[in-house]
């Protein structure tokens, strides 16, 4: 009988170890009765088999995996953004070229409206041909004032004189120099009324333009600094923002200031 009831156990043994691992750490009372004379021998031979002792190192597992995990976590929570530390000055001189570079614009454009005051820059903008090649008229000629009324044109080279006089005529300028031996002469014509409104209009437009250019130049600066502000200190944040802030002001003024200065030569000649 003991024989029987042995191999009994050893039989029950090895389905339990054959069994999945969810099984494994379920209580040997799920198999026998509580009054089963059997059921204590069972259980001692169950943790010896190591019943147990695999559900022990599969909740173990379990639980390592989810330390791992979190360990992981942490680690990725740790990570900062990594910003180079010439950020700031970086975006501050990119900003500064853009908004320079929009007052230039304006001052070319500004260049090309004629006024009833003799300059030498206002031919600056005229492309004369010359050997095939189209060059600014100051790359061909020395420009020069001989009144508020006059200007003088000579080429380097005499033989272009023809292709400057053609230029200039050509321009919108409305001007209708003469030649004077290797130069030209340039009368600047009074502005009529009609002409120093429509003027002003183009300026006024030119002042627009250059503004939207600049609070570009500002709105690019901001997107950058907003990528890369969990990577610095928020007091360095505003500092930045509020010096791009103060630059696009003062650029904006220089512009403003630029075409007042304009119009009132426009209206003025």
């Amino acid at each position: 009988m003991a024989m029987c009831l042995r191999r009994a156990l050893q039989s029950r043994s090895l389905l339990l170890l054959r069994a999945p691992r969810c099984v494994v750490a379920l209580s040997p009372s799920s198999y026998a009765s509580p009054r089963d004379p059997a059921l204590e021998e069972a259980s001692v031979l169950g943790i010896r088999g190591g019943f147990f002792r695999v559900g022990s190192d599969y909740s173990l597992g379990s639980r390592r995996g989810f330390a791992k995990g979190k360990k992981s976590k942490d680690d990725n929570n740790d990570e900062k953004i990594q910003v180079d530390p010439n950020f700031g000055p970086t975006v501050k001189s990119t900003t500064l070229s853009q908004m320079e570079a929009a007052i230039v614009a304006l001052s070319r454009e500004l260049s090309k409206l004629r006024t009833g005051r003799a300059s030498a820059g206002m031919l600056d903008h005229i492309l004369v041909e010359t050997g095939g090649v189209k060059m600014p008229l100051n790359h061909v000629a020395v420009v020069s004032v001989i009144n508020s009324k006059t200007l003088s044109v000579t080429p380097y080279d005499p033989t272009a004189l023809k292709a400057v006089e053609s230029a200039i005529i050509s321009s919108p300028l409305g001007l209708n120099p003469t030649p004077d031996g290797q130069r030209l002469i340039a009368a600047i014509p009074p502005l009529t009324k009609e002409n120093m409104q429509a003027l002003c209009k183009v300026v006024t437009k030119s002042s627009e333009d250059v503004k939207q250019s600049i609070r570009r130049a500002r709105q690019k600066a901001q997107d950058s600094i907003k990528k890369v502000a969990a990577g610095f200190p928020k007091d360095d944040i505003k500092r930045l923002e509020k010096e791009i802030e103060e630059m696009t002001k003062r650029f904006v003024k220089t512009a403003d200031d630029m075409c007042k200065a304009k119009e009132k030569e426009i209206t003025n000649s």
